[in-house]
């Protein structure tokens, strides 16, 4: 029963770590420049209840003002004309997700259609306003116990051919690289902790 309890608290962990790894480090990853992302849902609310100060958790004290400025220009035409509503609604959502990425010194590459954020993405979001993590953990380490697997298989099966050509010693090479740099990155996230902020 013990031993359970370990390897469940072990799956837990290294699930937990393969994920922070597959989000960390890749600012191409961001999923808040999407039209379906955090940031612009809370900038259509803020639009809705009038109220900017639902958006300033995005950027940063100094932002505020420039953010607060655009709000009050943009709620002025809401009532009016949609087509140039839109425009400027846009533009508003457009500078929102730019600041927002400075923060987290991203560069901005423009608004992303919806359904455009990674499935993983996706999962960690809904498992946020679910309030339950248990889905997502289970999914989680099924994927990642079968790429660990695959990638283990493969090595396993190339290293009985390994020697028998240079092409055989080669795919295996590439192989047993791509496997052992994959645990290295979940090894490397044990080792120096949680600081991995600045990219989604």
């Amino acid at each position: 029963m013990v031993e359970c309890v370990k390897r469940a608290k072990f799956s837990v962990a290294f699930a937990s770590l393969f994920m922070l790894a597959i989000l960390a480090g890749n600012t191409a990853l961001g999923h808040c420049d999407s039209y379906d992302g955090p940031v612009i849902t809370d900038a259509k609310e803020a639009l809705e209840a009038n109220n900017p100060k639902l958006v300033f958790k995005w950027i940063s004290r100094e932002q505020e003002s420039e953010i607060a400025s655009l709000f009050k220009k943009t709620i002025a035409l809401k009532s009016g004309d949609q087509e140039i509503y839109e425009v400027v609604e846009n533009y508003f959502f457009e500078t929102l997700v730019r600041l927002h990425r400075e923060t987290e010194g991203a560069p901005y590459t423009g608004l992303k259609a919806p359904g455009t954020t990674k499935k993983i993405i996706q999962m960690s979001d809904n498992a946020v306003l679910k309030g339950d993590v248990d889905d997502l953990i289970t999914r989680l380490n099924s994927h990642v116990a079968n790429v660990i697997r695959e990638k283990y298989d493969k090595v396993v099966a190339l290293n009985q051919q390994k020697n028998e050509s240079v092409k055989a010693g080669r795919d295996y090479v590439a192989a047993y690289v791509d496997y052992t740099h994959t645990l290295e990155a979940v090894h490397s996230i044990v080792e120096h902790g949680n600081d991995l902020h600045g990219a989604h």
